[in-house]
């Protein structure tokens, strides 16, 4: 016979009442729901269509009202719609069998090939990492490139900006990185990015080589502005997990300027004032967490490279996220619109870029080589439009006439073809001949 101490326990954790807020009002992407109590960042399903129910979060609220965006295009929705708390699901499991799969925003398989499976759990947000126990950089990372290798030297464990205008040539580079770079696993996130060029990252930039060390994180431009910013946190997730493993990790995300502008979305919808350029400030607020979350960990055994394409609208490098950018992560790689124009790709501009790990990986030969060379192409810069007018008179400058012998060897040191490999050691006596 169950006692009646067991019989109150069991009632006991029978819910009374289900939690029930009503749709009150929809404007854009932003809906307003009444009726119940709702924490900021919870999931909950608004009912739609069709007894259909939409997944979306919240992300603020006033007085009585909670506001709450949809991770998906909101349709069929109705003033009263019953707005329930989603049920807390079993945790998302990772794993080995996570690479060479695509998911969404959400984690979930987009690719058609079953479900993902896993042993460890997933955390909802990218673990914080005290700055005190991370490992510091001091190993060079090996991108393939051979511009990046000789004169821009990255670190494991570096994070790095690739700042440029539109059309110039930011997606095939990163795909050259992707191919090339020596590492365990790839977590590439395209983040509100051209659909088309999904389906063209995965099958050229990837190729099925690629694709099987890697996990593609997808949130396009039509996507909603809560899914891209989940999508870009759940890269940093992935990564973390796959480096805490003490695997080599590289992380690329194109591009945090999307990921910039969805949170500028969901801060303008609930409200907050614009501050430069359109921008609200927690925007540049929310910039250095995300990056903060990428980098080396605790285990000396992983790391966690991290490169962000960041697009300067109007080829303005002093764009508000070019800017915070520049300032928060370790380094920047621009690309010029007038070396592309020329024909020269990578259209690195080796001028305005910097490394600053490439002190604490490589060698002092190696910086001194560096440093000479970027001071050769300077002076070239400064006669290359006296040499047409005939203004450019040799002698009277012993090391500009060698900036100018040279040049030629330089322009073709600096180009690499779209399917050329640069392995760093490689790179290294080439640079040494270009120079002796």
């Amino acid at each position: 016979m169950i006692s009646k101490a067991l019989r109150r326990v069991e009632l006991g954790e029978v819910p009374v009442a289900t939690p029930t807020g009503r749709l009150v009002g929809v404007t854009g992407l932003l809906l307003e729901v009444s009726g119940c109590v709702l924490r900021t960042g919870q999931r909950c399903l608004v009912e739609g269509a069709g007894g259909e129910w939409l997944p979306a979060q919240v992300v603020g609220f006033r007085d009585q009202l909670s506001y709450l965006m949809p991770f998906k295009k909101p349709e069929g929705l109705a003033t009263g719609a019953r707005v329930l708390q989603a049920p807390e699901n079993r945790p998302t499991l990772i794993g080995p069998e996570w690479l060479g799969r695509i998911v969404n925003g959400l984690g979930e398989p987009i690719d058609g090939l079953g479900r993902l499976g896993g042993e460890h759990p997933l955390p909802s947000q990218p673990p914080k990492v005290n700055p005190l126990n991370k490992t510091p950089v001091h190993e060079p990372l090996d991108v393939g490139v051979r511009t990046i290798n000789a004169m821009l030297t990255l670190g494991r464990g570096q994070r790095v900006g690739l700042m440029a205008g539109s059309g110039v040539g930011k997606s095939v580079l990163l795909g050259l990185i992707t191919r090339q770079t020596v590492a365990d696993v790839v977590v590439v996130g395209l983040i509100g990015e051209r659909g088309r060029e999904v389906r063209e990252f995965i099958d050229m930039s990837l190729g099925p080589a690629g694709l099987a060390r890697a996990v593609v994180v997808v949130a396009p431009a039509d996507e909603s502005p809560l899914m891209r910013m989940r999508a870009t946190e759940l890269c940093h997730t992935i990564a973390a997990h796959y480096r805490d493993q003490g695997q080599h990790v590289l992380l690329l995300i194109d591009s945090l300027t999307r990921y910039a502008m969805a949170k500028r979305e969901v801060a303008l919808a609930l409200g907050e004032p614009p501050a430069t350029r359109g921008y609200p400030p927690s925007v540049f607020s929310l910039l250095p967490e995300l990056v903060e979350s990428a980098g080396n960990g605790e285990n000396p055994a992983g790391s966690m490279s991290a490169i962000y394409t960041v697009l300067a609208e109007g080829d303005d490098q002093q764009d508000p996220v070019v800017d915070t950018a520049r300032a928060i992560l370790d380094g920047h790689i621009v690309l010029s619109r007038a070396l592309a124009e020329r024909g020269h790709y990578p259209a690195i501009d080796i001028a305005q870029s910097i490394s600053r790990c490439m002190a604490l990986v490589a060698a002092k030969g190696h910086q001194q080589a560096a440093r000479q060379l970027k001071q050769m192409s300077a002076r070239y810069e400064q006669v290359r439009e006296l040499m047409p007018l005939g203004a450019y008179v040799p002698g009277a400058d012993p090391l500009t006439d060698r900036a100018v012998n040279l040049f030629p060897r330089i322009e073709a040191f600096l180009h690499q073809g779209v399917n050329e490999a640069a392995p760093l050691s490689q790179t290294l006596q080439q640079l040494e001949e270009l120079l002796a």
